[in-house]
């Protein structure tokens, strides 16, 4: 799973950046399905947190959250996101 994190328009702090990385560990299940997980994170009036996803059969999805915090734009979307891989399993595992 190739992983890129991107901070836009501010500097991700190295205890901010631990903190992406042990939410993006509770998707580590899903690590031999996933080939890209692109994380993107925007600072304007308030803080934007995207993800897309790229599975290996060729289905893409994605998410955005905003907050006035960058702690909880993350974990919203991180949320969102881990239900979304979940869902995408499951429609895998029906098709078998």
């Amino acid at each position: 799973m190739n992983i890129d994190i991107k901070a836009v328009h501010f500097t991700l702090k190295d205890d901010s950046r631990e903190y992406l990385d042990k939410k993006i560990a509770r998707i580590r299940n899903a690590e031999n399905m996933i080939v890209d997980l692109l994380i993107t994170l925007t600072k304007d009036k308030d803080f934007a947190a995207e993800a897309t996803v790229n599975f290996r059969w060729g289905v893409s999805i994605h998410t955005k959250e905003q907050d006035f915090e960058l702690i909880p734009a993350v974990d919203k979307m991180m949320d969102k996101l881990e239900q979304k891989i979940t869902k995408e399993k499951e429609k895998v595992k029906e098709k078998r």
